[in-house]
């Protein structure tokens, strides 16, 4: 009986390490491809499992999709925290030029949701859209956390108005074949969220 009961809970322990790998792998590998870059059979094979066990973890792909937007807004939010938490100055400012960056610009599938994959997000239906919603939720509550101004509604102002440029940044420099347009887009935008941030605060 006891050997039965162990072997229940290895069991449903290790369902649920592969359950966080396929996520943690989707996170990945969705904002570098993008939705249909990427098979499901292809996601299964790198965490080394098989096809057919996909439904053992989740009812559809649009689970996953949802599950893997919120993870990767989850590690983009502990990735700023520590940018916010090691600033000399501004932790807003620390932030922005930190996202952007020629790193965060060669490195989509580590980087921000809304940057690797913002156009496919919104054709996503309501019923995916609400995990993305969420996420995007705690992207500004974290931002107003570290903005500047003295009033809650001046630091949320602060919050998107920056969100917005670093995305509408990246994804200019993304779509350049340049290197030098790109580097002066980054350069720039990051330069004038800045100066955005401090003239308002």
């Amino acid at each position: 009986m006891g050997g039965r009961d162990l072997g229940m809970k290895v069991s449903k322990e290790v369902m649920a390490w592969h359950r966080e790998q396929i996520i943690a792998a989707a996170a990945r590998r969705y904002r570098e491809r993008g939705y249909d870059g990427i098979s499901v059979a292809d996601l299964m094979k790198e965490v080394g499992l098989t096809h057919g066990g996909f439904y053992r973890h989740f009812s559809s792909k649009e689970e996953l999709i949802a599950l893997s937007a919120l993870r990767a807004v989850s590690d983009t939010i502990t990735e700023w925290r520590k940018i916010a938490d090691d600033a000399t100055g501004d932790r807003l400012e620390a932030v922005a030029h930190y996202y952007l960056s020629l790193r965060h610009h060669d490195h989509p599938e580590t980087g921000c949701l809304a940057a690797a994959l913002g156009c496919e997000l919104s054709r996503l239906p309501s019923s995916m859209k609400d995990a993305v919603t969420d996420g995007e939720r705690q992207i500004i509550d974290f931002l107003s956390g570290i903005a500047p101004g003295k009033t809650k509604a001046l630091r949320r102002k602060h919050a998107i108005v920056a969100f917005a440029s670093m995305v509408g940044g990246m994804t200019l420099a993304r779509m350049a074949s340049d290197g030098e347009l790109r580097r002066e887009i980054l350069k720039d935008v990051a330069h004038a969220a800045s100066n955005s941030i401090s003239a308002t605060a």
